[in-house]
């Protein structure tokens, strides 16, 4: 189960390599996140964030992380 922080996380962090290097987690295009899924999620926090994004957008729940963007800034 997602905590506050997490949610808080993933609707602030920014991806920290690749493609998408700098966008807020739960911006990342659902194709790359499916990527990850067939290929492996990274080990550790960033690995759990982006399944957990990827859970939320399947389901539709975007809109329940968009208030809140910016309310705590992450950029690991």
């Amino acid at each position: 189960m997602l905590n506050q922080e997490s949610l808080l996380d993933i609707a602030n962090m920014r991806m920290p390599f690749g493609k998408y290097r700098g966008r807020c987690l739960i911006d990342l295009p659902d194709e790359y996140l499916l990527w990850f899924k067939g290929k492996g999620f990274p080990e550790g926090r960033l690995g759990q964030l982006l399944e957990a994004t990827l859970e939320i957008k399947v389901e539709g729940l975007e809109s329940l992380i968009e208030p809140l963007k910016n309310k705590a800034q992450k950029t690991e």
